[in-house]
């Protein structure tokens, strides 16, 4: 029985190493949030006791009302209508970009 030389052994089993551990390192690979219009956010550590669902929203502020403070606001292609404290919404404007933070919670 003839056995290969063991220099000749050590740079095919350190490229089958390679090889094998390339699909455990692929599966460990980050997600691109980027391409969603929404972000989950329950595992950063920012949700409150009973709070479901939580996530944000890219939107743009299509109009607002000082006096009811409600905000229209276009996010992922839907027109939404969100309301805000007065105080909390009066320097918005029709244009700005924002960041909706939602979620909800059962009594």
């Amino acid at each position: 029985m003839k056995r290969t030389p063991a220099p000749r052994r050590i740079p095919f089993l350190l490229l089958l190493l390679l090889f094998a551990a390339g699909p455990a390192v692929a599966q460990n690979a980050p997600s691109n949030k980027a391409s969603s219009a929404h972000t989950d956010m329950s595992q950063s550590g920012m949700t409150n006791a009973g709070e479901m669902g939580r996530h944000a929203m890219p939107a743009t502020v299509t109009s607002t009302d000082p006096k009811t403070g409600t905000v229209d606001v276009n996010a992922g292609g839907m027109a939404l209508k969100v309301h805000f404290p007065p105080a909390a919404m009066a320097s918005l404007k029709a244009g700005d970009q924002i960041t909706l933070h939602l979620a909800y919670s059962k009594p």
